[in-house]
């Protein structure tokens, strides 16, 4: 085109070098494609109350919630998409979440980071039990 410049050599290298980052940047940061909710959005009937021992946790991969139960028998209950990405978490290491994107780590029984990127805690819910089942709830 006369009257237009040339683009530097600078500027062409440096944008064929960034095509290919931004676009696996953006698969990489996606959200699981199992079009789960990040918390329930009505109260989720997650199982029997024997599943959760004292001094246990319990990972519901199906409803993207973790259960812990203290030796006191009082429960906790968070969300299990991290905070960093969206992704669902699918491990449970002990009482360790480690979130398959970037690598996040979770306390399962505070909702803590305790492994960068994340820098936010998980999403507390509302556990209770009901006729003997534990049912998680949207607000904490």
């Amino acid at each position: 085109m006369p009257g237009r410049p040339a683009p530097s050599r600078r500027t062409v290298l440096r944008s064929a070098a960034l095509t290919p980052v931004v676009g696996l940047g953006s698969a990489a940061c996606s959200p699981g494609d199992d079009g789960a909710a990040a918390q329930p959005t009505a109260p989720v009937d997650l199982g029997a109350d024997g599943e959760v021992a004292k001094g246990t946790v319990k990972l519901y991969r199906d409803q993207n919630v973790v259960v812990s139960r203290a030796d006191d028998g009082s429960m906790k209950a968070y969300s299990t998409i991290c905070t960093h990405a969206g992704c669902p978490i699918r491990k449970l290491e002990g009482t360790k979440l480690v979130c398959p994107c970037h690598g996040s780590e979770f306390d399962a029984r505070t909702g803590e980071v305790l492994h960068a990127p994340a820098t936010v805690a998980l999403v507390e819910l509302r556990v209770d039990v009901r006729q003997g089942r534990i049912v998680a709830s949207p607000e904490a």
